[in-house]
């Protein structure tokens, strides 16, 4: 119980101080964009505005929420002792409503629309995918400090780390390429191509953040 409430710790510090840095990665893309002049004068203050809310209050609140429903989640699992696919299946379809809730792509898109359900699919089996791997880390009984001493022990090797890792990229991949081709799913009024161009180059700055990241970590 102590050495997975250590791990959790260390995990949700990591998990915090990501989602800080992806949302200040964000802020800086989209002032960039906004200073190149690529919208119009009335809507470069709406757009702003629209970011900077979502970031500082909703994306931000539900970031942290989704951050705790996989670690509570991975944990659940871990500590029952059950570890049959079924008791997994229960946890996970009874927690992945509050995760999805929480979700930022989630949020700005129409439930209605066509390509909702595959959208809804894929944040289903990105959490699946995050559980999965929290137990990994969950379970290291080795003496750890920090993350990346945590992340050594967890996947101990380079190799095994970045298939982990570019599971998860895929997944936002996915995501991201849904919203790209059919923009019409976003429920926001103005400045859809802004934000998924800062969408876009957000992703691609945090990949390659995290690989370099990993290379330091198993080097």
């Amino acid at each position: 119980m102590e050495l997975i409430e250590r791990n959790y710790k260390i995990l949700e510090n990591r998990m915090v101080e990501q989602m800080n840095v992806s949302f200040n990665d964000g802020k800086s893309l989209i002032e960039s964009e906004l200073d190149a002049g690529v919208i119009n004068a009335i809507v470069k203050p709406i757009v702003k505005s629209f970011y900077k809310y979502w970031t500082d209050k909703d994306a931000r609140s539900g970031t942290l929420g989704q951050i705790k429903i996989t670690l509570d989640s991975a944990k659940e699992i871990l500590m029952n002792g059950d570890r049959s696919k079924e008791h997994f299946e229960r946890i996970i379809n009874r927690n992945f409503p509050i995760y999805l809730e929480n979700d930022q792509t989630d949020r700005q898109c129409k439930k209605n629309h066509d390509k909702y359900i595959k959208l809804k699919d894929i944040t289903k089996r990105s959490f699946i995918t995050q559980v999965e791997e929290s137990i990994l880390f969950l379970k290291v009984d080795e003496d750890v400090k920090d993350y990346a001493e945590l992340s050594r022990a967890t996947f101990k090797t380079k190799e095994k780390a970045y298939e982990a890792l570019k599971r998860q990229l895929d997944y936002n991949e996915e995501g991201i390429s849904i919203v790209e081709k059919d923009d019409s799913i976003l429920k926001v009024p103005v400045g859809k191509n802004l934000i998924l161009k800062v969408l876009r180059k957000g992703f691609e700055l945090t990949k390659q953040k995290l690989i370099k990241e990993l290379d330091q970590i198993f080097n």
